[in-house]
């Protein structure tokens, strides 16, 4: 009656043991730790800079206690913050002698300090919040007038480009504030301009004004329209951030919008405000731009330091490692605006790494007339980081090119090529950013909170098992082993999930286990109930299983109900709370109902003849006295 086939037993031990391993490593802690990362796509972070960092640090007498490289970048751990700080500025000198421009990024930041056979399992610490681990917060607020001056720019541009396509002559196209006005030589022109505007851009709403000479069309953004180009400005600005932090090897970060038009960044582990700062702020766009090959124009601007007017001398790397000097135009013919996607690969032909991009219908059909038009010069693909300009390739335009698809390649290694694919997705940001408020989060702070958080569920933990010892005997016993294998399950499974845990997460821990020793209550209080009745011990104890599951789970699926509700409307600490609070519900299921009957079959369940429970005083009605 009250026993399970051995598979059971097996499962049971498997799931402990597994959760075991897999909560581990959350006993280690964090070590601080130094990351060193490039600031550019054309420099990379190697095993030799790895070795260059190692050598520096031992001739300095700074002991590290491991080095780890990855697609991220170099992280060095310390044994103290006074170590870690005098590790950051030695390094600081080593790769970035030239503050005014730096090439490197080298951050203080937060590393778990598991032993690396757990780190081989899979078995990692659960990702700490802002609350708990410290970290930066940011507040920054997007400029949607600048949003809108970079979609005003860009819809001039695809009207240029489709009155060129339809052999329309114009007198010019500009922007005048929130206009983009359209000039013609006469009405006749214009209208018909008019006509093929509506029908190719419906986001703009079309006025003519004026006659003959002076015939003007001006194009406003629709409000409709204007209303969509700013909430996409500050998707596309998520986005950009989330791409650039998520590649720069930031843990969980939290990137939330806030309002109409303000972000809220956090970085956990991040103590370095300045360099966050570099962090938010490193995006890459593309220019494509004709070379100037005028005769004798580059000689004179490579001896005078000046480039002629209309022009700008930038710097293409070659083969070997070296660099010739490139004189390009400053007028831009595609923008990264038009880039939809990048991806690294290898020529079909020469396998030699290349950068595969795919453009939107505009920027397609943009880059096919430029690419007819100047059939055998050469075109410039320049990638902006932080406002400076680098020339990936320039090759010379065989013919034109169609489809939306172009490879770029260049004196480039695949790993060079990917980090640039990475910087051309993250792409450009909609629009201009201001921090408008930004703290920092110091680790004791938040090893404080940490210290608060889980001495207040220990001591719920003892109280409520010294209550279920005392009221319950043996049987409070078997709950309080069920209601630690359930801490264990959670703490696994948040660790498997690398689920960020905040202060309100130790809450919905603490309230798990509130839930899950009620499930023991009630099957405790069934057992009773059978004994009360006269059934014996063992018909007692399945009865008490069987009839109390039915209640235990109605009562968890409606609290589900309001977790999941929780999970998908809410946001922030919220939604963090709502994760811990629905995976209690399900491991508090399994402790209370398969392990602590586990343990009761396997001490009970073998006794034929059992005449009582250690299950505390069973109240019994007495018949009145008359």
């Amino acid at each position: 009656m009250n026993r399970y086939p051995l598979w059971k037993y097996i499962v049971v031990v498997l799931a402990l043991l597994v959760s075991f391993i897999y909560a581990l490593p959350n006993l280690f802690g964090e070590s601080p730790a130094v990351q060193l990362s490039s600031l550019k796509a054309t420099l990379k972070v190697d095993a030799r800079m790895q070795e260059s960092a190692e050598t520096a640090l031992k001739n300095a007498g700074i002991e590290n206690t491991g080095v780890l490289l990855d697609n991220t970048g170099l992280k060095i751990r310390f044994s103290d913050t006074d170590t870690q700080l005098k590790a950051r500025d030695l390094l600081e000198r080593q790769f970035n002698p030239d503050a005014a421009d730096p090439q490197y990024i080298v951050a203080l930041n937060l590393l778990p300090s598991s032993p690396q056979w757990l780190t081989r399992l899979g078995a990692l610490p659960m990702f700490l919040g802002l609350d708990l681990r410290g970290g930066v917060h940011f507040l920054l607020q997007v400029d949607m007038k600048g949003a809108m001056t970079k979609m005003l720019d860009s819809f001039g541009a695809d009207l240029r480009s489709l009155l060129r396509e339809k052999n329309i002559r114009h007198n010019g196209v500009s922007r005048d504030g929130d206009r983009i006005v359209l000039r013609f030589r006469d009405a006749e022109t214009r209208d018909r301009a008019q006509r093929v505007v509506a029908d190719n851009q419906p986001d703009l709403l079309l006025s003519a004004v004026g006659d003959g000479a002076d015939a003007r069309l001006v194009a406003t953004l629709k409000p409709q329209a204007l209303q969509r180009i700013q909430g996409d400005a500050v998707k596309q600005n998520m986005g950009t951030l989330n791409n650039r932090i998520n590649e720069l090897g930031v843990s969980e970060p939290v990137i939330a919008q806030q309002g109409a038009d303000r972000i809220v960044v956090q970085l956990p582990g991040v103590q370095d405000t300045a360099k966050a700062k570099d962090i938010l702020g490193r995006t890459a766009t593309l220019e494509v731009r004709m070379v100037d090959d005028t005769p004798g124009a580059l000689q004179t601007a490579v001896q005078t330091g000046r480039a002629p007017f209309g022009t700008e001398l930038y710097y293409e790397r070659n083969d070997d490692g070296s660099s010739s000097p490139l004189l390009v135009r400053r007028q831009v013919v595609l923008t990264g605006d038009r880039l939809t996607d990048a991806q690294a690969g290898r020529d079909s032909r020469t396998s030699e790494p290349v950068v595969s991009l795919t453009l939107d219908a505009a920027g397609s059909r943009i880059f096919r007339d430029i690419t007819r038009e100047n059939v055998g010069k050469r075109m410039a693909i320049l990638l902006f980081e932080k406002g400076k300009g680098e020339v990936v390739t320039a090759p010379v335009i065989r013919q034109e090119i169609g489809g939306g698809r172009v490879q770029i390649s260049g004196s480039m290694s695949f790993t060079e090529a990917n980090n640039t694919a990475l910087l051309l997705r993250a792409g450009s940001l909609a629009a201009p950013m201001e921090i408008i408020e930004e703290r920092t989060i110091g680790p004791s702070l938040g090893a404080d909170n940490i210290q608060k958080g889980l001495t207040s569920t220990m001591v719920g933990f003892a109280v409520i098992s010294l209550f279920m010892m005392v009221y319950y005997m043996f049987f409070g016993v078997v709950s309080v082993i069920a209601l630690a294998a359930n801490l264990l399950f959670l703490t696994a499974l948040l660790s498997m999930i690398q689920a960020t845990l905040t202060l309100p997460g130790i809450a919905a821990i603490a309230l798990t286990l509130g839930m899950a020793i009620d499930a023991n209550v009630l099957i405790n209080e069934r057992i009773r109930e059978e004994l009360r009745a006269g059934a014996t011990p063992q018909a007692a104890i399945y009865a008490g299983y069987e009839h109390a599951f039915g209640t235990i789970l109605d009562s968890n699926i409606t609290t589900l109900i309001a977790g999941i509700a929780l999970l998908v409307f809410g946001t922030g600490p919220v939604r963090g709370f709502a994760v811990v609070h629905c995976l209690g519900i399900l491991t508090s299921l399994f402790s209370a109902v398969v392990v602590s009957r586990a343990m009761i079959n396997l001490i009970y369940g073998r006794r034929r003849k059992l005449e009582s429970l250690s299950i505390g005083q069973i109240w019994r009605p007495t018949a009145d006295a008359h």
